[in-house]
């Protein structure tokens, strides 16, 4: 559920196919976004989860896509 809707987001925002992404697909060299495009990502993310501002330190953490949904995962009731 968690990364099935964080696909479909990533899809709808950066114009991208579900078939092009996986859990090992890094944001920067995979998807070629920059960290501003991933701030908002993460916003949209923390709204639709219902997540606390996530700390950056933590988002400096999160370099693949599964790395965020795990951090979702870990911090949500999904």
């Amino acid at each position: 559920m968690v990364y099935d809707k964080i696909i479909e987001m990533i899809c709808e925002q950066f114009g991208m196919e579900p078939d092009q992404l996986s859990e090992n697909t890094t944001f920067t060299d995979d998807m070629g976004i920059d960290s501003v495009d991933v701030v908002e990502l993460i916003v949209e993310l923390e709204t639709e989860f219902g997540l606390d501002e996530i700390p950056e330190e933590e988002l400096k953490k999160m370099r693949t896509i599964g790395d965020l949904a795990d951090y979702v995962r870990a911090h949500t009731d999904e």
